[in-house]
């Protein structure tokens, strides 16, 4: 299962009222980092397909809701459940680290 495309108009149906946990990666075109973690957060979402969700919200096509979330640097990871935020991670890392974080949150870890 691709990654979710999430914008401002879409966020609180895709993420708020989904009915499992919701990965959300806030990211940029621009940012090194971002495009980074890019294919591990694809692949994780084909894991964890029926899970999870694995969402992305371009900030400069939907600058709202990372700024109402204060989101001030990129990329950052919130890790939604029930519509509330239950974790948050910033800055790149590893695929493994990404599956690790998932797992200490109670999210099913991949097959």
């Amino acid at each position: 299962m691709p990654t979710l495309k999430v914008t401002d108009e879409s966020f609180e149906q895709d993420v708020l009222k989904a009915g499992q946990p919701v990965l959300v990666d806030f990211w940029a075109t621009w940012c090194g980092p971002c495009m980074q973690i890019g294919p591990a957060l694809e692949q994780i979402s084909d894991e964890l397909a029926g899970q999870a969700v694995i969402a992305k919200v371009n900030i400069e096509d939907s600058p709202d809701t990372p700024s109402r979330l204060g989101v001030k640097g990129i990329p950052t990871m919130m890790l939604f459940k029930d519509g509330e935020i239950a974790s948050m991670k910033v800055g790149a890392m590893s695929k493994a680290k990404i599956v690790e974080w998932l797992a200490e949150q109670g999210v099913a870890t991949p097959a």
